[in-house]
This record gives C-alpha cells, structure tokens and sequence, in this order.
C-alpha cells in the first residue's frame, strides 16, 4: 500500500501539536500494516464527503482519505470531527 498526502493534509499535519503528529504517524503505520485494523474505525463517509473515507487518529482527531486503487490511496484532511463535519 502506498499513501499519498494531499498539500492540505500537509499543511494541516503541521500545525498539530507534537503529541498528535505522534499519534498520526503511529495511526498511519497501522493503516499501511492493514487500512482495515479495527483501531483505525475505517468507515465510508457520506455527503460532502461521498467517495471518501475516515480514519480515527484520537477520540477527535480524524483523517480523511480514498483509494486511487487497489494499492495507493491520497490522504487529503486531517483535522477534528467537528471542523470536517460541520
């Protein structure tokens, strides 16, 4: 599996404090090891958001990705549930 990460992800990584770039970094290790681990809560979204997947990084933090294909996928937000969903 190979991820890719949109600028926005990159700009929004970023600006996360040290401890949850640490727990995105460890999320995302477990995501390459299996997308499907249960830890992960890999759920499709609907809405704005049809097409596209989350992730949980903490009880807030989340991620937001989709498949390209059956090897890679585009990792294009990172930011807490009330700001991507509301």
């Amino acid at each position: 599996m190979k991820i890719r990460f949109h600028k926005n992800f990159e700009k929004q990584y970023k600006r996360l404090n040290k401890k949850e770039q640490e727990r995105a970094r460890k999320r995302l290790e477990l995501f390459l090891e299996d997308p499907f681990n249960s830890q992960l809560n890999n759920h499709p979204l609907r809405g704005k958001y049809t097409d596209y997947r989350s992730v949980n990084i903490t009880g807030d933090l989340r991620a937001i990705y989709k498949f390209i294909n059956e090897n890679e996928c585009l990792f294009i937000t990172i930011d807490s549930h009330s700001n991507l969903y509301s």
